[in-house]
């Protein structure tokens, strides 16, 4: 049976407390990601965090989902709404992908069903990215997926021992029912 949650290659489920173990290998592909470094963590907070997310009560639309693939239900990912100015109707998201599954198409089928529904379902009008200005593939996805740049903080984020510009990218409702289709499967 179709879900409003289901694509081709992707399925956006709850994170159970077993993923842990592959959200962990994602935070340890610092070295083939864009971004701040990190201390290491336990595997234990990789356990907590986890067992959270999975009985977290929603927080009116912020939320965390899995990104597993349809064909073996593998964990690639995860998306999630973050941040939401209900008032004004806008949301900000983001979408990380594990280093091994980048490239497959999983990142863009994710964001589809998530602004699928904070668009038809949420009624939201417009929906926010940051990206590091030196991630050129999460610019260049997402461009292609089209949303615009709005604005760029100059030398606002420190990592690697400089600063970095971050760059505000945004897509209106309309240009995503003009690009994606609003409806489900």
């Amino acid at each position: 049976m179709a879900s409003s949650w289901t694509g081709e290659r992707v399925r956006l489920r709850a994170v159970e407390p077993d993923d842990w173990t592959a959200l962990a290998r994602f935070a340890d592909d610092d070295g083939r990601r864009v971004g701040r470094l990190d201390p290491p963590r336990s595997a234990e907070s990789h356990r907590v965090w986890a067992r959270e997310q999975a009985v977290a009560a929603c927080d009116g639309d912020r939320f965390r989902l899995a990104v597993e693939t349809t064909a073996r239900a593998e964990l690639v990912g995860t998306v999630g709404s973050h941040r939401t100015g209900t008032r004004s109707g806008w949301f900000e998201f983001d979408v990380m992908i594990g280093a091994d599954h980048r490239r497959k198409g999983y990142a863009t089928e994710a964001m589809v069903l998530l602004l699928r529904f904070m668009f038809a379902e949420r009624r939201y009008h417009k929906c926010l990215a940051a990206v590091l200005a030196p991630n050129e593939a999460s610019l260049a996805l997402m461009r292609r997926f089209g949303f615009s740049e709005e604005g760029r903080l100059r030398e606002h984020v420190y990592f690697g021992g400089r600063h970095h510009d971050l760059v505000l990218m945004g897509m209106l409702a309309d240009e995503f029912a003009r690009r994606h289709t609003l409806s489900g499967p």
